[in-house]
């Protein structure tokens, strides 16, 4: 008996490598939840080509960009579970189910995660014509003009719209906020003049 249970184990665990060695037979699909051109797809284009070469098949980056990052996870939560989807996502699944009240997906249980992929420190930026020069001149600066400085962020929920708030709940003032779908686009506005600071 002890024999035949371990040729049926050993039998299994051959039928479990044989079918991992098969995977992948078509590209995998990496869906980003902001826009190109930003941080998370950056890290993501970066990431599926370094995938690539020993999966032996394309890693396609798609790019959902919505409000918040819901998108993406929400199709992701819906895709077969067969490892041919993927999502990269960034602070948003953390705070996704706090500030939605029903975000179509729950992080903790409608997810398997793989793992961490890079941490990213948050930085202040202004546009080419923002007068001020350090950030003493720059809160002088909003202090004086908070009824007409702007802050554009990637969108609710994301780390930059978070630290926006918390950079203007530390100096007591508030401005207006612009949330766009991704950094990219925000980014884009910032160098133009058309917002204030990042």
């Amino acid at each position: 008996m002890l024999r035949r249970f371990s040729l049926c184990c050993t039998m299994l665990a051959f039928t479990l490598a044989a079918a991992a060695q098969d995977f992948p037979t078509r590209a995998v699909t990496m869906m980003v939840p902001y826009a190109a051109g930003g941080p998370t797809d950056t890290v993501a284009r970066v990431l599926a080509q370094a995938m690539t070469k020993p999966l032996g098949q394309t890693v396609v980056v798609e790019n959902r960009p919505s409000a918040g990052g819901i998108l993406a996870p929400q199709v992701g939560k819906n895709a077969k579970p067969d490892g041919y989807t993927i999502l990269i996502h960034r602070i948003g699944m953390a705070t996704i189910p706090t500030l939605y009240r029903n975000a179509g997906f729950d992080p903790l249980t409608d997810f398997e995660f793989i793992g961490l992929v890079n941490e990213v420190p948050m930085t202040i930026i202004g546009k080419p014509a923002l007068p001020a020069g350090n950030l003493k001149e720059l809160i002088a600066y909003i202090k004086a003009n908070k009824d007409r400085v702007s802050y554009a962020n990637a969108g609710v929920g994301a780390a930059s719209h978070l630290c926006g708030m918390l950079f203007m709940s530390a100096i007591q003032t508030d401005v207006l906020t612009v949330p766009y779908k991704g950094t990219g686009p925000a980014m884009n506005d910032l160098v133009g003049g058309q917002v204030d600071f990042m």
